[in-house]
């Protein structure tokens, strides 16, 4: 039997939420999950995708209308975490905690596990290369494969990325069978921006800052910057991407402010620094060549503390 089948044996309610500001691997994990289980499952069974505020751009995968901000208030029967550990799930740990069952689906290094029943692989692309590897294949319609695919897409960077493996594009290879526009739905999610998102992101390229001889490179914005453009962490996405593009660069650093004296931190690098130990010393976590975290203190502290970790490693 297939293994998510054996999960749901007798489950009249189930949850499926991931992480909070997510990103187009977790919506595609979540809603691929999500529409798997509405077409396998009885309807009297209840199945809610919870997601905290989703981009927009994403509305083009089926189910995205269908997403709710918040659990059931009664407890759920099964409740799935997809691409995340389970304490960064926001405002739907409250269905997790009360769940009868807890299952977790992620692919990141960071993941030390700890739900009921656990299904982690640092080695997999993404979190929506382990829904594919879960489900029944014979399942699979144009719905599912569109959002699993846009999961991959935008966790491997469009198949660009290290994380990229023979099997992931295999996987790729019989999604885009189904025959939806593939060209437009990465056109549209990944690489199209706002004319206020080019901006900020020519803004945080012009004041980039290079340091470690070179091997480093950090931009940020901080609260005041964020009001002048009226941009949200969603209109951010990808600039640190682009900061490692820059020749001899190493590691990636952007960040903003999330309140007076706090930065969320975003982590790129190379492949000769694991940035998923950086990012694990402050509390975060992610993949060896992406990661995150949060740091108190200034716009220098920050960078500081980052700096001492890096220097173990380069």
């Amino acid at each position: 039997m297939n293994k998510i089948r054996e999960e749901i044996q007798g489950a009249k309610s189930i949850g499926i939420t991931g992480h909070i500001r997510p990103d187009g691997d977790c919506v595609g994990s979540v809603l691929g999950m999500y529409l798997y289980l509405k077409k396998i499952c009885e309807e009297d069974v209840r199945i809610d995708a919870i997601l905290e505020d989703p981009p927009q751009i994403f509305d083009c995968i089926k189910g995205f209308n269908e997403i709710k901000r918040y659990p059931a208030r009664q407890p759920y029967d099964l409740f799935m975490v997809i691409d995340t550990s389970p304490d960064r799930i926001g405002d739907a740990a409250a269905g997790y905690e009360k769940a009868h069952k807890r299952v977790n689906i992620d692919h990141h290094i960071s993941n030390y596990g700890g739900s009921d029943v656990d299904y982690i692989d640092p080695q997999a692309s993404s979190a929506s290369e382990m829904v594919y590897r879960l489900i029944d294949e014979d399942m699979l319609d144009v719905d599912i494969a569109t959002a699993i695919y846009l999961g991959i897409a935008h966790d491997t960077g469009v198949m660009q990325y290290s994380n990229t493996s023979p099997q992931t594009l295999r996987i790729v290879a019989k999604l885009i069978e189904f025959g939806f526009d593939f060209p437009k739905l990465i056109d549209l999610t990944f690489h199209e921006k706002t004319y206020v998102q080019n901006q900020v992101l020519g803004r945080a390229l012009t004041e980039s800052i290079l340091f470690m001889d070179r091997k480093c490179i950090v931009s940020g914005f901080d609260q005041k910057v964020m009001r002048f453009y009226g941009i949200t962490s969603k209109d951010m996405d990808g600039i640190v991407n682009q900061l490692r593009y820059t020749k001899d660069v190493e590691v990636a650093i952007f960040m903003y402010e999330l309140e007076p004296q706090e930065w969320k931190i975003s982590l790129r690098s190379g492949g000769a620094v694991n940035v998923a130990a950086v990012a694990e010393y402050f509390g975060g976590g992610g993949h060896v060549r992406a990661a995150g975290c949060n740091i108190a203190g200034s716009f220098h502290d920050a960078v500081n503390n980052l700096s001492a970790q890096i220097a173990l490693q380069i």
